[in-house]
């Protein structure tokens, strides 16, 4: 029994992984050409945001059982594919959750009192006192778009910040704390508009130039979720327009960023998709992509 470790992964749960009896191949730089030529001979592979898992290395994987998601979203797997293959696509759902939202919570805050400006300011030797007026995030009103594990805890967070939160699913009936509503409505109310969602056709650029006509002037955007749930030219043209205020992003439509021209504008933050990166979060990932290695290949 083997896997084949497609991304970086944290050492201890290779270490778990091995002590099961199980063979640890570790190529986490692998292209996509040496997977189609390798993944013949393993029954497991495990995979992080990085790899695809496409309809050609499923059917190159003759001895493939299991894929492994060493995260939460499963949009680099064609997973409708895997399950006509016969192939068991696992994921860490709850391992994230508290990583991410603390980022999104993160953003909001440097939204409203603009840190990464006054940041700059200061490291540039200025004293810009007057230069940066912020807003207070109580009594404002955050909106979020999805509201499943880590939509939930950026609400609990924002409420203990005096946030009012609102939410648009589709998939869901009722929340606590949460009052749900169409998104139309929720586009119009925001204060804050945070993603939780996936990346799929129903969410392909949810927040588009007619989205944005919808929302409140200073409206302020986030989005630790999914890059492709916002057309990017859209939002830029908002913030130009002075429609949207700021806006924090972890993911974008095309990874590793290739257009920085949302990053000319001076109300825009963002990082390299690391919303799982603390290393509590990488740390739970392994352990429990591990144990479902194990699982998968030992029963």
């Amino acid at each position: 029994m083997k896997v084949l470790i497609c991304d970086a992964t944290d050492p201890k749960a290779l270490k778990i992984i091995e002590e099961a009896g199980i063979e640890v191949v570790n190529q986490p730089d692998i292209t996509p050409e040496e997977l189609i030529k390798v993944i013949p001979d393993f029954p497991c592979m495990v995979v992080r945001s990085r790899t695809k898992v496409t309809k050609e290395v499923l059917d190159a994987g003759t001895s493939l059982k299991s894929v492994v998601r060493a995260g939460v979203g499963l949009d680099n797997i064609d997973v409708g594919y895997a399950k006509e293959k016969g192939v068991k696509v696992l994921n860490t759902p709850s391992a994230s959750t508290q990583s991410v939202a603390e980022l999104t919570v993160a953003y909001l805050m440097a939204l409203a009192r603009n840190i990464p400006l006054m940041a700059a300011s200061m490291k540039a030797g200025k004293w810009e006192k007057k230069s940066f007026l912020g807003s207070e995030v109580s009594g404002k009103k955050l909106g979020l778009i999805g509201s499943g594990r880590i939509g939930q805890a950026v609400a609990d967070r924002a409420i203990s910040l005096g946030m009012t939160v609102v939410a648009y699913d589709p998939y869901v009936t009722q929340l606590p704390n949460i009052t749900l509503m169409g998104l139309n409505d929720l586009l119009a109310e925001a204060d804050y508009i945070s993603l939780h969602i996936p990346h799929t056709d129903e969410t392909h650029n949810i927040l588009d130039a007619s989205a944005f006509a919808k929302m409140k002037d200073g409206v302020r955007i986030i989005n630790c979720a999914r890059g492709g749930t916002i057309d990017e030219e859209a939002l830029y043209q908002a913030i130009q327009e002075g429609k949207v205020a700021g806006a924090a992003l972890d993911v974008f439509a095309e990874e590793p960023l290739i257009d920085p021209k949302l990053f000319s504008l001076d109300q825009v933050m963002g990082s390299p998709h690391i919303g799982a990166g603390t290393a509590e979060a990488k740390e739970r990932v392994g352990q429990v992509a591990a144990e479902k290695v194990i699982e998968t290949l030992k029963g």
